[in-house]
């Protein structure tokens, strides 16, 4: 016995994905797809600019971490002079120093939050020069390559690839030339 529409082909996600890629074959033999890929993190680490960033960037961070480490000194004194005190101190006392060690503690660590927030915006703006530069370069391999497509193996967006493809050294190699990258358009 045969039910009513068994002669009827019931289109399924997959069987349409699949129409779309037999379709489009044709399509894309026309349109060659090269793809290559770098690492970001070996470019950062090869260049001396975002090296002298970084430099930077720490010396400007001592400023910081010396408050936060004043505050937290202070703090551990309150705590010290607190216990030490504990038994010769009124309830009333004893009370308002633990709120006042507490206060102290939260506004420790907002300025700790406000700090890390300013470091990663200062981070971001010594950095920012040294990204545009190697983007610009990145972006003159793609157009002369004629990549359609240039990933980033230091995102992990890459599990296996032909190291033929890499594109790094091509990378690191016009930032150490000081190639015109493009940017001057």
């Amino acid at each position: 016995m045969t039910s009513k529409g068994a002669g009827i082909m019931r289109c399924t996600p997959f069987l349409v994905a699949t129409m779309i890629f037999i379709f489009a074959g044709g399509a894309l033999q026309a349109q060659t797809l090269k793809i290559g890929y770098i690492n970001s993190q070996q470019i950062l680490a090869s260049s001396t600019e975002a090296t002298a960033a970084q430099e930077q960037f720490g010396q400007e961070m001592e400023a910081y971490q010396a408050e936060i480490t004043g505050l937290e000194e202070e703090l551990n004194g309150m705590s010290q002079r607190l216990e030490q005190q504990a038994l010769t101190l009124s309830p009333e006392a004893r009370q308002n120093r633990e709120q006042q060690l507490q206060s102290g503690i939260q506004e420790l660590q907002q300025r700790a939050a406000q700090l890390e927030q300013l470091a990663a915006q200062r981070r971001a703006e010594l950095l920012q020069p040294v990204m545009d530069k190697i983007t610009a370069v990145i972006e003159a391999l793609r157009e002369e390559g004629q990549y359609s497509l240039i990933l980033d193996l230091g995102a992990g967006a890459i599990i296996s690839a032909d190291t033929t493809l890499d594109l790094s050294q091509q990378v690191i190699d016009r930032l150490s030339q000081g190639a015109d990258t493009g940017a001057s358009r």
